[in-house]
């Protein structure tokens, strides 16, 4: 029964961990265009 609990946790904390590196990734290119769309309204 533990095994069982414990499995559950540590997939339920991978899914996190996978989902928190896309958002952390999508907020990079977010931040990235807005640096470009800047660069261009410079120039």
């Amino acid at each position: 029964m533990m095994r069982i609990f414990l499995n559950t946790v540590f997939a339920v904390v991978a899914a996190f961990a996978l989902s928190a590196c896309n958002t952390v990734e999508g907020v990079g290119k977010d931040i990235k265009k807005g640096g470009e769309a800047i660069e261009k309204a410079a120039k």
